[in-house]
């Protein structure tokens, strides 16, 4: 299994919502309330730019959430499983751990999480049925959503396309 350069990272992938609610449901739902303390990213030190193609750690009070989207479908979300002190080692590539390297992340950090929701993409296309994860504050929002073989970010609420299925 491809550990995507993280040591001791094993990607637990998950098709579909009722997967996800089956497997982390209660998890999720048990971070309503925690601060968000970190937000860690890859960045790509050659590009200076995000290195997408690796998870997103969210820390809530030291319950921390790895989300990871790749191919077309793929969603794998583990918990305390990396430690973002150590380094990335994938070859060919010089990449390093950030903590909230774009401003959206920045304003949220040290806010209390008021939900979480699993966003269901209904477009109708080849994408329907994708699971994104998004956190809900009172100032604002993170989505981390499949942008077709890797991770994107938002923080805009949640599109036409999309279906929010929160925890309650």
């Amino acid at each position: 299994m491809f550990d995507f350069g993280i040591a001791g990272y094993q990607p637990a992938w998950s098709d579909g919502r009722s997967h996800v609610v089956q497997e982390h449901g209660h998890r999720l739902r048990g971070l309503t309330g925690r601060t968000l303390t970190r937000v860690w990213m890859v960045w790509d030190l050659r590009n200076d730019e995000w290195f997408c193609d690796c998870p997103v750690l969210f820390d809530f009070d030291g319950q921390q959430v790895e989300i990871h989207h790749h191919k077309l479908g793929d969603l794998s979300l583990t918990w305390n499983m990396i430690d973002p002190t150590h380094p990335i080692r994938w070859p060919g590539f010089d990449l390093q751990w950030r903590p909230e390297p774009f401003p959206g992340l920045q304003a949220l950090r040290g806010l209390p999480l008021k939900g979480v929701e699993l966003l269901e993409w209904i477009g109708g296309d080849v994408a329907q049925g994708n699971v994104d994860i998004s956190f809900a504050f009172e100032t604002g929002r993170v989505t981390v959503f499949n942008a077709l073989d890797e991770n994107g970010v938002s923080f805009d609420p949640p599109g036409p396309s999309q279906r929010s299925h929160p925890f309650h």
